[in-house]
């Protein structure tokens, strides 16, 4: 029987990064994501049925008129797109750091992507309860996702950069 692990959103945490007029760099957070997978024993070597998402109204810069924006259907739309969705594929964990190849979904744009997993060890909490560290890292391009806005200053520069950095910490509870 499969063992379910569910995300614990008060230790974990999804940011990105991204270049502002290419001389700085925002970083933004979904405030509200879920994560699921399965795995045969306490080993995550074999998980399955990996879903990530993240609600795109929870989007927040630190900045409520950009965060709207974002929402805008220059960018995320999260009015007919409401969340983006990463389907996790293949977990290899052969190496340090592993990877753990899917498909991300953004305003119903799916792409493959590849993250780099590092895993930070399980343990036991005070409370009785399984717990798995992870950060996730990768990298994408907005521009493949349909997220194609921007602007050019007087100078020349570009206003949003293309890359997309993807960080997460990640905890996981063992459901009993």
């Amino acid at each position: 029987m499969a063992i379910k692990w569910t995300v614990d959103p008060a230790h974990s945490e999804v940011q990105f990064k991204v270049k502002h007029l290419m001389i700085s760099t925002v970083t933004g957070y979904f405030k509200k994501f879920d994560l699921e997978l399965e795995t045969p024993t306490d080993d995550f070597s074999t998980a399955s049925n990996i879903r990530f998402t993240a609600d795109i109204s929870s989007v927040d810069t630190n900045s409520a008129q950009r965060d709207e924006h974002l929402r805008s259907a220059d960018f995320f739309n999260a009015a007919e797109y409401p969340q983006l969705v990463f389907e996790g594929l293949e977990y290899d964990n052969k190496q340090d750091p592993g990877s753990l190849k899917g498909n991300l979904t953004i305003r119903g744009v799916t792409r493959p992507v590849t993250l780099s997993v590092e895993f930070g060890g399980s343990v036991v909490d005070p409370y009785g309860q399984s717990k798995a560290g992870f950060v996730v890292d990768g990298k994408i391009s907005r521009k493949e996702y349909g997220l194609t806005w921007n602007a050019v200053t007087e100078s020349g520069s570009i206003v949003v950069g293309d890359e997309i950095k993807v960080h997460a910490e990640i905890q996981l509870v063992k459901q009993a």
